[in-house]
């Protein structure tokens, strides 16, 4: 054995006295080394990309535990080196965080059935997340990422709320984990629409790409989800048809609130075609195929121009328009009473009127030749036209309201409409628009309390009421605040 003389063996290496520790004899401190210069600009921006704010790591960022087995897999072993495993029949367990059930966000569709409403609607668990964005379709929002940023953000901020409501760091990284991941995802935030709603709860992530901004930007944690601002992007039964009409072309579409679509039905496309198809010359095509339904000069044994000859450009522009007008009533409008709108050049729109036999063409046309207009600017137009149709129902509830605030039928006082929408009271509820009212109501035993914020720990009892009415079969009217019947949050018409 060497001798050691004051700590070191005859070949000069130390060897610390027995029973002092291996780190005796060195530099105190934590052991940080300097940055080096070099290195400043790559440490400063991994500090922004995981850090929200000063030494606070953002919630983002996957934190291991403390005890994970972070060489799992790896043929290391005790000590750090490659050694084979031990034959001892007791093997060390790593206390390791159980496996996450991964949850793929869903997309459910931006017009919602009123059964798809209605699961969302009764969904409950004990920590129900609903997430209303106003987000950007096009423009410089699109192209610096403004959406993404601003969802991260409420991500943070709900993440912050579920900590101070008292649910634990693991459980709410794991419930916003797919929220986090969807930031990253640059092709979902190039497609988008007016308005974006997210519906998160434990093992449950759903969105819907809103055809419509929502009233409000806002975070609704709850043990059900906030579904009223879904109320106008649920199907509508209104819609109508849209015809395009002129002398050599023919087309018709189906609309409703939220969409159109091309009829699916094959429509002379000129005077040629209509020759064609009647096998004759252009005066004898309506020849009292139409039955009862057509105007008498076009009943049996009834021709246009009889005897043949060259009927001038108006009579053969008629004789073409019945021919479309037959064939859209035998195929589509027979047993329809919606209305039609009709689009065409200016002159020509008498025309059709006279050939059309429909009961519900719409009083007001679109006019101009729009054969080559693209679908979606000429649904925006013919929607336009028609809002007074789709109005038509809110307009007579509002009526129905007027003629009966001298009775006890009416009120626009929240504490008896709330109760009154559990009961099934209420055939017609008018919600303000960003409007909430807190509390709790104990449908046993008929007891409101309202709370002054959501953080009571009570819900919004516009949402409950809304949610009521619906499943009880009223209907629901979400209004800017000028189109309330009254200057209140809620009214409504009762049944009894």
């Amino acid at each position: 054995m060497a001798k050691q003389t004051f700590g070191k063996d005859d070949n000069g290496t130390f060897h610390p006295g027995k029973g002092k520790p291996s780190g005796i004899n060195k530099s105190e401190g934590l052991g940080l080394q300097a940055t080096p210069p070099e290195k400043m600009e790559e440490y400063l921006e991994m500090s922004e990309k995981y850090t929200s704010g000063e030494d606070e790591l953002d919630p983002s960022v996957r934190l291991r535990h403390p005890n994970r087995n972070t060489s799992k897999g790896e043929d290391v072993y005790k000590g750090k080196e490659n050694k084979p495993p031990s034959d001892k029949s007791n093997i060390d367990v790593t206390n390791e965080e159980p496996e996450s059930v991964n949850v793929v966000p869903e997309q459910l569709p931006g017009v919602l059935t009123k059964d798809a409403f209605t699961e969302l609607a009764n969904f409950t668990g004990d920590c129900c997340i609903s997430i209303f964005l106003q987000v950007h379709e096009a423009g410089v929002e699109v192209n610096e990422g403004y959406d993404p940023v601003n969802f991260k953000n409420r991500l943070q901020e709900t993440s912050g709320r579920l900590l101070e409501k008292g649910y634990n760091e693991g459980f709410t990284e794991q419930l916003l984990k797919p929220g986090f991941e969807l930031v990253r995802n640059d092709e979902f935030w190039k497609e988008l629409s007016p308005g974006l709603a997210l519906f998160i709860a434990d093992g449950f992530f759903k969105f819907i790409k809103m055809p419509l901004q929502p009233a409000e930007e806002l975070i609704v944690i709850e043990p059900a989800f906030y579904v009223t601002p879904l109320i106008p992007i649920m199907t509508c039964k209104e819609y109508f048809y849209l015809l395009l009409i002129g002398k050599k072309y023919a087309k018709l579409f189906r609309a409703d609130a939220w969409g159109i679509e091309k009829v699916d039905i094959e429509l002379p496309q000129s005077i040629d075609e209509v020759k064609r198809l009647s096998d004759g010359d252009a005066t004898t095509f309506r020849s009292g195929s139409s039955g009862s339904r057509a105007p008498k000069a076009s009943q049996e044994g009834s021709y246009h121009g009889v005897g043949g000859g060259n009927p001038d450009d108006k009579d053969n522009m008629l004789v073409y328009f019945e021919a479309v007008d037959d064939i859209i009533w035998e195929n589509v409008l027979h047993d329809e009473n919606v209305p039609l709108l009709l689009s065409a050049v200016e002159y020509e729109l008498p025309i059709y009127r006279k050939a059309c036999d429909y009961a519900y063409v719409w009083p007001e046309a679109l006019t101009g030749n729009r054969q080559l207009q693209k679908t979606s600017a000429l649904f925006q137009e013919a929607k336009e036209f028609m809002k007074p149709y789709f109005e038509q129902g809110l307009n007579k509830a509002i009526d129905l309201y007027m003629n009966n605030t001298a009775n006890s039928k009416t009120s626009s006082v929240a504490a008896d409409i709330i109760p009154a929408t559990y009961y099934s009271q209420v055939s017609h509820l008018f919600v303000c628009k960003g409007e909430h009212i807190w509390g709790t109501f104990d449908e046993m035993s008929n007891e409101l309390v309202f709370h002054n914020s959501p953080d009571e720990g009570g819900k919004d009892l516009i949402n409950n009421a809304v949610v009521k009415t619906l499943a009880n079969g009223g209907e629901v009217f979400l209004l800017e605040k000028e189109k309330m019947p009254v200057e209140t949050q809620l009214a409504a018409i009762f049944r009894f």
